[in-house]
């Protein structure tokens, strides 16, 4: 077994990390437990029953499953409504979904946590022309950089509003940028100076990787709406596909008019298979993104002691499941992916390469063989093959899956000399 052989120096990088881990072990299971018992109270209140767990076909008329998942997400996501869909292919989809379904042709809003994550870039018509982007409809756009200790700047919002602006959106996580990711202490902050200051102005949150990690959600304190993956985290990495919008009613059902057609909302729709593992994932993940911020504690002290920067630092509380890693070069992030997918139940045989992806404008490298394509919830690491070559790690099932892609990532570069 490869556990057996480890060079010294990778030995000495694993001890470190864990018993860095073991330091905060008290932290992450306290929220987690918190967290369990906010998941286990909404299914009980709903009084979800086996026949929940049934799908339906064709328009999918008088689905209570459907419903009475709705209404469990909205309690655990501390909203109104939600609208939880097998049809939302991904995170990003989702979120269009929400901002083409609130704004309209004349709006003008406003990132105030800079440019967006990569897939969005085109939902806005930052890159793009002709394809239906919010720009292609009329729609304005403008962001506005976190500062240098990563809070929003409340001074440079108030003067980039305009007349128009209907809406302020806000990305929890740190996507591929070397950045702090938002924590709810930050959100809830700026909620409350909008909500003083420019109450007329919808705050929407991209809360993917967000979910489940501290103890409130963007809901709890007050944020209009927000979106995210179900093959992230509050799939509980059973969830075959799908995502959610939630938030106030009213805006929820323009983003599910967004979805479907105007009239027929969220009423419609076939859930076919997937009511199962959308109950069933969800209800597990309190668990697994407890596991998977064990496992990104682990890799930030793992890294770190192998003498890389990585963001977080080990010791700095969670608010999502992304570590990042600094690599400083192409070969090293080839390496780098090419031994973590070695740690993957699937396709672990297969080397990635860096190739085109759908709504990238980089060249993206991704690893990790997981049972559902793309579930982030399971364990992944991927990011753009651009300077300063960071790569991002997301999920984690278990911390000891987590422990070993991270020991045959270093493994790798190690064998081709590219530690340092």
């Amino acid at each position: 077994m490869f556990l057996d052989h480890l060079p010294s120096q990778i030995q000495n990088a694993k001890t470190i990390a864990e018993q860095l881990l073991q330091q905060q072990e008290h932290s992450i299971l306290e929220i987690a437990e918190y967290n369990h018992a906010k998941v286990l109270e909404a299914f009980q209140k709903e009084r979800v029953s086996t026949y929940h767990l049934q799908g339906t076909t064709g328009y999918g008329l008088g689905d209570s499953g459907k419903e009475t998942l709705d209404r469990v997400m909205a309690r655990i996501l501390g909203t109104e409504s939600a609208l939880v869909r097998g049809q939302f292919v991904s995170g990003t989809h989702a979120i269009a979904a929400a901002l083409f379904g609130v704004l309209r042709p004349g709006d003008h809003f406003i990132s105030v946590t800079g440019d967006p994550y990569d897939t969005l870039e085109e939902v806005i018509g930052i890159r793009g022309t002709g394809q239906g982007s919010l720009k292609d409809f009329g729609i304005s756009y403008d962001s506005i950089p976190l500062d240098e200790s990563g809070n929003i700047q409340n001074d440079l919002l108030v003067q980039a509003l305009k007349p128009n602006t209907k809406m302020l959106i806000m990305q929890r996580s740190r996507g591929y940028a070397w950045r702090n990711s938002l924590n709810m202490e930050q959100i809830a902050e700026f909620v409350s100076f909008v909500r003083q200051n420019y109450p007329q102005l919808i705050i929407f949150v991209d809360n993917c990787y967000g979910e489940l990690v501290e103890k409130s959600e963007p809901g709890d304190v007050g944020v209009d709406l927000f979106a995210g993956s179900l093959i992230k985290n509050l799939g509980g990495s059973l969830a075959p596909t799908g995502g959610y919008i939630a938030g106030k009613k009213e805006l929820v059902e323009q983003a599910a008019y967004r979805l479907t057609a105007p009239g027929i909302g969220g009423e419609v729709g076939a859930t076919l298979q997937w009511q199962l593992p959308f109950f069933q994932g969800l209800f597990f993940s309190p668990l697994t993104v407890s596991e998977s911020i064990r496992g990104a504690i682990f890799s930030a002290a793992f890294w770190q002691a192998l003498g890389f920067e990585v963001n977080p630092m080990p010791e700095v509380p969670r608010t999502d499941l992304i570590q990042a890693v600094k690599l400083n070069s192409r070969e090293r992030m080839i390496a780098f992916c090419q031994g973590f997918q070695k740690g993957s139940p699937i396709d672990s045989h297969v080397l990635p390469i860096p190739s085109g992806m759908p709504g990238y404008e980089d060249e993206v490298i991704m690893a990790g063989g997981t049972f559902i394509q793309g579930a982030t919830s399971e364990f992944s690491a991927d990011g753009p093959m651009r300077e300063p070559y960071i790569v991002y790690q997301q999920g984690g099932v278990s911390l000891y899956y987590v422990k070993f892609g991270n020991i045959l990532a270093a493994q790798r570069l190690w064998e081709q000399g590219l530690l340092k």
